[in-house]
């Protein structure tokens, strides 16, 4: 009886083992407003001194780090504003933040992101945006780069600020 545990245990192990190289290996990105795990393309190297390219892109994938060590990448919305580089996070039904999204959470946790522009993919960290006076113009990019984007207003729009990976 205990080599039968064992066996099955191996197997069991051995399966979890090939899901997760094979999950790594082609990636799992996120789709539909379904989650994923790993982003796969073309990572770049060294600093991006210029993100209005991002500007022709509708979405982006951002992967962020777990606790449990598999990643978790979303779509999102981003603008340039003055420069930088911004992505959103936007609370409709209320809620509370960073509980209601999980790549929220895994960001105020650990801020190192990989971004996926195009087939493109960049190491970043981002910063949580608390003051208006910086949301309020970053906002206002969200809107005129998404003008069919209903907004659920200042206090429901969560900013977080894109910079280079440490």
């Amino acid at each position: 009886m205990k080599k039968f545990f064992k066996i099955g245990a191996s197997g069991i192990l051995l399966v979890l083992i090939v899901a997760l190289v094979s999950l790594r290996t082609f990636g799992y990105e996120p789709q539909d407003q379904r989650p994923g795990l790993w982003v796969k393309g073309e990572l770049v190297a060294g600093p991006v001194t210029d993100w209005s390219f991002s500007n022709q892109f509708e979405e982006i994938f951002v992967q962020t780090n777990t606790r449990y060590g598999i990643p978790h990448s979303i779509t999102t919305y981003c603008t340039t504003y003055n420069g930088d580089f911004y992505l959103f996070s936007a609370y409709y039904q209320g809620g509370s933040f960073p509980e209601g999204r999980s790549w929220n959470v895994n960001v105020m946790r650990d801020p190192r992101v990989r971004l996926k522009i195009g087939e493109q993919l960049y190491d970043q960290t981002v910063s949580y945006i608390l003051d208006d006076v910086t949301k309020e113009p970053v906002l206002q990019s969200f809107i005129e780069k998404y003008p069919q984007w209903d907004s659920p207003g200042i206090d429901n729009v969560h900013i977080f600020l894109v910079g280079p990976s440490r």
